[in-house]
């Protein structure tokens, strides 16, 4: 099996192929490298006949905080992406449906933070399971822009979608099921097993059958305009970059990313500067 250094890979049951995001330290930050590996990962078990459903999951405290803001992302990107504006926005949606129109099912286990570039990683699964108290959340609408993946709308609906844009607040793990964003949610010590036995029954269908059966349910998403959609969206992304705010929050980056990010939420009291974590 080939040597990674950003993840991890086991196969801790019978046709279950597991990637963990291995950057505890940093709170598993996307970057271009770790995002390479990954992709990596997934299509080498698209193709491996022995694996029927694979799993991500994150190190440490959290599944991810979202992408590397200490990296420049348009280096070493994983798979070619036309360059010009809105290069990055455009490069994230294309990884999103990689996952998308893989021929297995991919789950998502998520458990603290899943913030940002996380929540778009988690989105692309076939399935999301999530940890009672897990953070959801994209506050970067507070600093920088709307997503670079317009999948709220679609997600979690209008209204729900409309709050999280304009507050960056974060959902529960509770709160993440109840609006659509995850399957279900476990106590955070019961989520590995659980997710485990799910994937055991997701392995139960043949992958040629299985394959139909995801990309039934994709197409109808197809029909109704999601791929349109969320392409669109990464103008949005984009334009917003040029804004007064988000240019100030970018030089505040460049002198450090942990005070400016601090200085983004303090208002708020979450995140970072919240007092129960």
């Amino acid at each position: 099996m080939t040597q990674y250094t950003k993840i991890a890979i086991d196969d801790p049951r019978p046709a279950v192929r597991r990637i963990t995001l291995n950057r505890p330290e940093k709170r598993n930050p996307l970057s271009n490298e770790l995002r390479g590996e990954m992709f990596h990962a997934l299509e080498t078990a698209d193709q491996d006949a022995e694996v029927r459903v694979m799993i991500i999951r994150g190190a440490g405290p959290c599944f991810s905080a979202g992408y590397d803001l200490q990296s420049n992302v348009a280096q070493g990107q994983p798979f070619y992406t036309a360059g010009g504006l809105a290069n990055w926005p455009r490069h994230v949606v294309e990884g999103f449906f990689k996952i998308w129109d893989l021929a297995k099912p991919v789950i998502a286990q998520v458990h603290g933070y899943c913030l940002a570039g996380g929540t778009e990683l988690a989105t692309a699964c076939d399935l999301v399971y999530v940890a009672q108290d897990a953070k959801i959340g994209y506050p970067v609408v507070r600093s920088i822009s709307p997503p670079d993946n317009q999948f709220y709308p679609w997600i979690v609906g209008l209204r729900r979608a409309m709050e999280l844009m304009l507050t960056g607040d974060h959902m529960s793990g509770i709160e993440a099921a109840e609006s659509g964003f995850a399957n279900r949610a476990f106590p955070v010590d019961q989520l590995e097993d659980r997710v485990l036995e799910i994937a055991e029954r997701v392995a139960m269908t043949p992958t040629d059958l299985q394959q139909m059966n995801k990309r039934a349910v994709h197409r109808q998403m197809d029909a109704m305009g999601i791929r349109a959609g969320i392409r669109a969206g990464t103008e949005m992304q984009q334009l917003a970059t040029f804004t007064q705010s988000t240019q100030a929050h970018l030089a505040e980056i460049r002198k450090g990313l942990t005070q400016a990010l601090t200085k983004r939420d303090e208002a708020f009291g979450d995140y970072r500067t919240s007092k129960e974590d």
